[in-house]
């Protein structure tokens, strides 16, 4: 079925081989106006083109199951699709009959087809025309002939054809006019770019770990949508050629399904179908000026009280640990799971062990020095979607994925990779366990993904009972095979149906989706509420509603909704169960007051909340996880976000800050004094003024700050005025004092790693011993020594000694002794020279007079040449 949107008709195909078309501005029914029959073969896919400029020229394609590709090119649409018989009235009740036959021939004038077999008889997936080009693209499920490109060209019939081929086949297509790139959805997890001009694939996008089903293309932002059959959507940057964004776990749980991606690019909305099901994903405003504790989503996020530290995670496989005292960043651990994303996060009972979760199906176990210890095999080699990890004192639990919870024994963690254990109960629920709750000492409790609630006895691994909000909903697991007058009294007595308080959100459809529990908290600060047959179990999940239980009579007490028009919620719960702190999709958190609600029993179904201490939007996007912790005798609230951030907020609704922020906090000073907590849970329901709190970068008290007269000659201090000065500042405060320095002798308390160990002077040595193997080498080494190694070399006397003539001929070349010859030649002459002008001077100085000054001076003169 397609829309003909520019003569505001629909076009319908039938295994009968026919097409109709139906005229959508009918007041009262659908009429058939045209009926195309004789088609060769069943038509399975069509698409639908129209010129926005011109009206009239229009093209029609479709597939069939026999590989062929046909088009019905149209050029008067506006006017009339196909010519009517003169002798038909203007009634629009009359039906237009035509063969396909006659369109083959050219019967009609305002409209010709065009076909071609480049399919091997194979269905044919998915066809589209794409006018730039003028082209049919088509695509089939076969090795050969994957991708088919009919070009119309002059629009002779057959078309020429250019193919291209993929392993496994192609599922869908897309094609982006701007980029001239052809995103292809493989059966081998990929995802093809193609140039339409080119065989080879030009980009190849990896990441699926099933078969890729649809693919469709955000032009505007040059990103694509892929959709595989394990229902994962992925955005995808086609500059870089990443995966931007995965989302999972959202899409309705059925076992087979059709599904068709649809992007209304222009509101940023993106529809997917499943069978008789639509969703709908609506793209959020850009939040890149916020502030980003994560470079990716942040998925969990976890407070260790022993280190006083909080730990998240993201979906780039990610592990990061603050400060919880001033926001700063310790530690960051990369590439936990490779490039899987990390699903969730867990803390044993001592705190010195963190557990994560992968989609890869495997929790690792870590200490804080970032070293992994165990490798729980939980997928069994296989993709698993985890949604929680619970650890026990002899048991660890992981759930998410299938109907039966996956259980791995404390003493079997002895080797690196461990195998999950059998669990000994059967597999009770209809759909898969998304969650669980422990209470001391042996009730454990799971919810399922329709809306199903089972208790089971954490020792013998049995379960006592089962409950649903939804009264008439039959409580059989499929499991049991057994028909209903052959059941056992053990089966009858483990399903249990809630008594006469049931959902007053039921439908009358029973759409699993309604149902989903998404989280479970028991009240372990209530001791005395169950006995006095109050609740004692929080379960949320679908449509924002909150349920509480009482599991010691399978009773609904309290169904309220907690956030209007959301499709789903998280929630946690303080461990004094005082507070109830809900979160939804859109980035809004809600603190409820619980401390006197619903601690008695009720013959009626209470929907009256209780008293909504605040109501504050700390981030753009889905809370992904909510966390409780106690600082400073301070209540506050961690909350992780798909936009990247993670908040710190305290019990009355004031954002503290965002980690990763460049201005650090101190608890103490960002909150208000204990006595302003009491004005605060004095809110009503009544209050329902939300607020969007500004992403500040650290907490502004509420009171007034009074405005004082500037100094203008007052010195500027740089420590507290600049964020230089700030930062320096709380390095040094932070540092611990140096030791002095000092003799060992005077230090009596000495600083260090080993200052705990004794130390003195080391002994002198006056004799070091020879070791044995050169005292004794025959013990240590093979070789035999004998007695002529052992004495002592003489060397031979002067006397005996050789003599031998030394000749200079023989020992240097010619040539150097030639030179050698030549200087000393020009030597000797040079010394005769000097000799003979000394002589000739000295002759000289004897005759010149020596007594008169005339004489004195031609002496000296005669002397002093005489010495140069």
């Amino acid at each position: 079925m397609y829309d003909l949107l520019s003569k505001c008709k629909q076009a319908a195909a039938f295994t009968s081989k026919e097409i109709c078309f139906y005229d959508l501005n009918s007041k009262e029914e659908f009429s058939c106006q045209y009926k195309l029959y004789g088609i060769c073969n069943t038509p399975i896919c069509m698409h639908y083109w129209y010129n926005p400029e011109d009206g009239n020229e229009a093209v029609l394609t479709f597939g069939d199951v026999c590989g062929e590709v046909n088009a019905i090119c149209f050029t008067s649409a506006l006017i009339s699709l196909f010519e009517r018989p003169t002798s038909s009235t203007d009634e629009q009740e009359i039906t237009v009959a035509i063969t396909w036959q006659e369109l083959v021939k050219g019967n009609h004038k305002c409209c010709f087809t065009l076909q071609h077999k480049g399919h091997n008889r194979e269905w044919v997936k998915q066809v589209s025309y794409c006018s730039n080009l003028e082209v049919f693209i088509s695509c089939a499920t076969t090795n050969l002939n994957t991708i088919v490109l009919g070009w119309k060209g002059k629009g002779t019939s057959p078309m020429k054809t250019t193919s291209f081929h993929v392993t496994e086949g192609v599922n869908a297509f897309d094609y982006h006019p701007g980029l001239n790139l052809i995103a292809s959805a493989a059966l081998d997890h990929k995802v093809y770019l193609w140039n339409p001009y080119m065989t080879k694939p030009t980009g190849v996008l990896r990441g699926h770990l099933a078969g890729v089903i649809a693919v469709q293309f955000n032009i505007s932002r040059r990103q694509l949508f892929s959709f595989s059959k394990d229902k994962v959507l992925r955005i995808w940057d086609l500059h870089h050629q990443l995966c931007i964004q995965r989302l999972a776990g959202m899409f309705p749980k059925c076992l087979e399904f059709q599904t068709i991606l649809y992007f209304n690019e222009p509101h940023g909305q993106l529809f997917t179908t499943f069978n008789n099901q639509l969703t709908l994903l609506e793209m959020k405003q850009d939040t890149s000026k916020c502030v980003k504790s994560h470079e990716k989503p942040v998925t969990c996020v976890l407070y260790n009280s022993l280190f006083k530290q909080v730990i998240s995670s993201d979906v780039g496989s990610a592990v990061i640990v603050w400060m919880i005292e001033t926001g700063q960043k310790i530690k960051q651990f990369t590439g936990c799971h490779g490039k899987c994303e990390i699903t969730t996060m867990a803390l044993d009972a001592s705190e010195t062990r963190l557990f994560t979760a992968s989609v890869d199906g495997t929790v690792k176990i870590w200490d804080f020095n970032g070293h992994c210890h165990h490798k729980l095999n939980a997928g069994k080699d296989q993709a698993a979607d985890i949604s929680q990890i619970l650890i026990l004192k002899r048991s660890i639990l992981i759930l998410g994925w299938e109907r039966i919870i996956t259980v791995f024994r404390m003493d079997t963690l002895t080797e690196c990779l461990v195998q999950p254990s059998e669990w000994k109960g059967k597999a009770e629920h209809q759909n898969d366990i998304l969650c669980a709750a422990f209470l001391p000492p042996q009730t454990l409790v799971t919810g399922s993904y329709d809306g199903e609630i089972v208790v089971w006895n954490n020792n013998s691994e049995k379960a006592l009972s089962r409950f649903h909000p939804c009264l008439n909903r039959p409580l059989k697991s499929k499991s049991d095979n057994l028909p209903p007058q052959q059941e056992g009294p053990q089966a009858a007595d483990n399903s249990y149906a809630v008594s006469n308080q049931y959902s007053l959100f039921a439908d009358n459809d029973d759409n699993e989706f309604n149902y989903i529990v998404s989280r479970l908290f028991f009240l372990e600060g209530r001791k005395n509420g169950p006995s006095a047959g109050g609740a004692n179990l929080v379960a949320c999940g679908s449509c924002g509603i909150v349920r509480f239980w009482n599991t010691f009579k399978n009773l609904l007490q309290v169904e309220f909704e907690a956030h209007a028009n959301v499709a789903s919620i998280i929630m946690t719960v303080d461990k004094n169960s005082d507070y109830l702190i809900t979160g939804d999709v859109n980035g809004y958190m809600k603190i409820w007051n619980i401390q006197e609600y619903c601690l008695c029993s009720s013959d009626i179904l209470i929907t009256q909340p209780p008293p909504m201490v605040a109501a504050i939007q700390p981030h753009n996007d889905c809370i992904n996880h909510l966390e409780t912790c106690v600082q400073d005798d301070y209540l506050l609230i961690l909350s992780a976000s798909a936009d990247c951030s993670i908040g710190l907020s305290d019990i009355s609704g004031s954002l503290i800050g965002v980690f990763g922020q460049d201005e650090h906090w101190r608890i103490g000073e960002c909150l208000p004094p204990p006595d302003g907590k009491i004005a605060a849970e004095e809110k009503t329901v009544n209050q329902k003024q939300v607020r969007r709190e500004e992403r500040l970068p650290i907490f502004k008290p509420s009171t007034p700050v009074t405005k004082e007269k500037m100094d203008t000659y007052r010195r500027v201090n740089a420590w507290e005025s600049t964020l230089l000065g700030n930062k320096f500042r709380e390095s040094r405060i932070q540092k611990r004092p140096r030791p002095r320095l000092s003799a060992w002798g005077k230090m009596q308390n000495p600083i260090g790693t080993f200052s705990s160990l004794h130390m003195e002077d080391l002994e002198k040595i006056t004799d070091v011993p020879k070791p044995d193997f050169l005292q004794n080498p025959y013990k240590y080494f093979n070789v035999k020594f004998e007695e002529t190694e052992n004495e002592k070399l003489m060397f031979p006397a002067l006397s005996e000694t050789p003599r031998v003539a030394f000749d200079e001929k023989s020992l240097f070349p010619k040539e150097i002794l030639d030179r050698e010859h030549k200087i000393k030649l020009s030597g000797e002459e040079n010394l005769k020279g000097r000799k003979a002008a000394v002589n000739d001077a000295l002759w000289m100085r004897s005759r010149l007079p020596q007594r008169t000054t005339a004489g004195i001076r031609l002496g000296k003169q005669s002397t002093n040449s005489i010495q140069k």
